[in-house]
């Protein structure tokens, strides 16, 4: 038996030696480039490589130590480590004891899931003796250390090191190490973080350890602690925090492209180029910060370039250290007011206009199902009187916009948001007008982008093209788009949304977004949502769509003075990154027409102060438009 065990064992290591090198350096690894192809990021999807001769001796000894004591004399398997600890767990009648070398966890990290089946633990056995035998001992360590989790969002010694201590690696010291070192084994408990005196008494384990091994002096081990470390606790100030979260929708984008094989993504060596502008990333994480630095609020936002449909700055969250929760691609919140531009272009295209009037005033209305639904405006301030989709879309009226989605019949406006690419699945109800439905910022800005395109569809994207470690192209956007609104109710509906700035339309209540208008160098249109728990903000022109979202994880209610916050994270990001730019707006189709009237009437008038341009598709400019005397009447019938 003996005899058979070692000829199965010989067979085993020179079939791993006969079998295609492993790439460590490619396994599991992308390259990241911007949308000037320049590499913003070589690594994981979650950690950066560093060199073994860039990480200190003392941190290279305790993991050695503390993990594998026998690494640099075994070939991948420690077998008196295995049948003591099957005997142990034996013994005692459960699992108490592993045996995993680094080598073992290693592969774990790169190739495999963690799940504890038979399937799982044979190949995890192959890739072991194949890692062995095609590399030192010194590159499966310095692999293992660039790719296991130190908690906290940090994965990779290089991460850790920065994040904890604010240091390379090389220059940790044998306290730092210890700490460093004794994270793997827990690191959602182990980290100094979340809690110092756990990770100390467990860094003094990892001390006991390379004491028991002779990697440190009685009088090291003995003079450990004695003062409490400096913890730094945060992502290192020269780099991007949240660029992570463009980086982690970029993987998951990659995983969704059905060209490219699952086997070749996990395998590595990908080149990824984006659409990134590392400048409006920039811009967009220094104004989250300016504004949400001290708070417990959270934020995500999406910058689009309208003209490629390419997305060149993301964020999905105050601090990616803190959370790797992507609140941009997978977070879904209501979108409250943020809606309505969407219902208005269906209004629109059903014969409404500018100036079509609905009474403002507290309406129930009655349901099929036999309930009573009663939107309220927000303060339950009310105009009591007729006023324009203009004004409406201007002061966000929501009696006005429920009017009009009752009008329209709800599956119009349902009709709508899927045409321009918002994916979510919509219900027809009353109150969507109203922004019930929770999406995502990504896909709200997906729909936003067809509007800023005046009526084009396209592609909304992160990744440009794809090519593996050779060159070739294994995936490449090709910016698809299809025309599916009319340029000539897009081009009104841009112009109504310009409304939320403007103060001739003051009344009974104010513009939405007029307390950023001053901070605003050149047009846009805008609509801001909001709901008890969330802020919305989305704004375009040809050049740029941005949109915002700031909000309590817990769904907690908000401040209602905190609404400021979205609207000036998105204005100074915008006119930062457009500061350089010409303005640009959109080219008035020959079929529409501007007609001078008092804004909040919609009447012709000669009061200059009150004046400003209604659009309407030329033969529509002097239509009876009052919707309320129409949509009346049709109930009647």
């Amino acid at each position: 038996m003996f005899v058979s065990f070692i000829v199965i064992i010989v067979g085993l290591y020179t079939y791993a030696f006969l079998s295609p090198k492993m790439e460590l350096r490619t396994a599991g690894q992308y390259y990241i480039y911007d949308g000037k192809d320049n590499l913003i990021y070589q690594g994981s999807s979650t950690s950066k490589w560093v060199d073994i001769e860039d990480i200190n001796y003392n941190l290279l000894n305790a993991v050695v130590s503390i993990e594998d004591k026998n690494f640099y004399n075994h070939h991948g398997f420690d077998y008196l480590r295995i049948a003591k600890a099957m005997y142990t767990n034996i013994k005692n009648g459960t699992i108490t004891q592993g045996a995993s070398t680094i080598s073992q966890q290693y592969v774990k990290n790169i190739y495999l899931n963690f799940d504890s089946t038979w399937e799982r633990k044979i190949e995890e056995a192959f890739l072991t003796l194949e890692l062995e035998v095609h590399y030192d001992k010194d590159e499966i360590l310095e692999g293992y250390l660039n790719t296991i989790n130190y908690g906290q969002g940090n994965y990779g010694v290089a991460n850790a090191s920065r994040y904890y201590f604010n240091k390379e690696p090389i220059d940790l010291t044998l306290e730092e190490s210890l700490i460093l070192a004794g994270i793997p084994n827990s690191p959602a408990y182990y980290n100094p973080v979340a809690d110092y005196d756990l990770s100390v008494k467990r860094a003094k384990i990892v001390a006991k350890s390379m004491l028991d091994n002779e990697y440190i002096t009685k009088e090291e081990y003995d003079d450990l602690f004695k003062t409490k470390l400096d913890i730094y606790g945060k992502a290192s100030e020269e780099n991007l925090d949240m660029l992570m979260y463009y980086q982690d929708a970029v993987i998951e984008e990659l995983n969704s492209i059905k060209t490219i094989p699952e086997k070749l993504i996990k395998n590595g060596g990908i080149k990824i180029y984006t659409y990134l502008d590392l400048e409006a990333q920039e811009t967009l994480e220094k104004n989250i910060l300016t504004y949400l630095n001290d708070s417990e609020l959270q934020s995500a936002s999406v910058i689009i370039n309208p003209k490629t449909g390419g997305v060149i700055a993301l964020s999905g969250g105050v601090s990616y250290a803190k959370s790797q929760f992507n609140r941009a691609t997978q977070g879904y919140r209501q979108v409250g007011s943020a809606m309505k531009p969407f219902l208005y272009y269906g209004a629109l295209e059903e014969g409404m206009t500018s100036s079509s009037t609905f009474n403002s005033q507290y309406t129930s209305f009655p349901l099929s199902n036999g309930t009573v639904y009663s939107p309220t405006n927000y303060g339950s301030i009310y105009a009591n009187k007729p006023i324009t989709m203009a004004q409406a879309i201007a002061v966000s009226d929501n009696v006005y916009a429920v009017k009009t989605n009752m009008f329209l019949g709800e599956e119009k406006l349902v009709e709508v948001a899927q045409r321009v690419g918002i994916e979510r699945e919509l219900e027809p109800l009353p109150s969507l007008a109203l922004g019930t439905k929770e999406m995502s910022v990504l896909d709200l800005a997906r729909g936003y982008t067809t509007l800023a395109t005046g009526g084009i569809k396209k592609e909304v994207s992160l990744i440009r093209r794809v090519e593996d470690s050779s060159g070739n192209i294994l995936y490449e956007n090709n910016n698809r788009e299809e025309v599916v609104l009319n340029e000539n109710y897009t081009y009104i509906l841009n112009e109504m949304l310009t409304g939320t700035t403007n103060s001739q339309f003051v009344d009974y209540a104010r513009p939405t977004a007029l307390t950023i208008a001053s901070k605003l160098s050149r047009k846009y249109a805008i609509k801001t949502g909001t709901t008890d728990n969330d802020f919305w903000i989305a704004g375009y022109n040809p050049d740029i769509l941005m949109v915002t979202w700031v909000g309590y994880d817990e769904n907690r209610n908000t401040n209602a003075t905190d609404s400021y916050i979205s609207k000036n994270i998105w204005a100074d990001t915008v006119e930062d990154i457009l500061k350089d730019k010409g303005e640009l707006w959109y080219k008035i189709p020959s079929n529409v027409v501007g007609v001078v009237l008092n804004a909040v009437s919609g009447k012709p008038t000669n009061d200059t102060s009150k004046a400003t341009i209604f659009y309407y598709v030329k033969g529509t400019e002097n239509s009876f438009d009052d919707a309320e005397y129409v949509f009346k009447k049709e109930q009647e019938e």
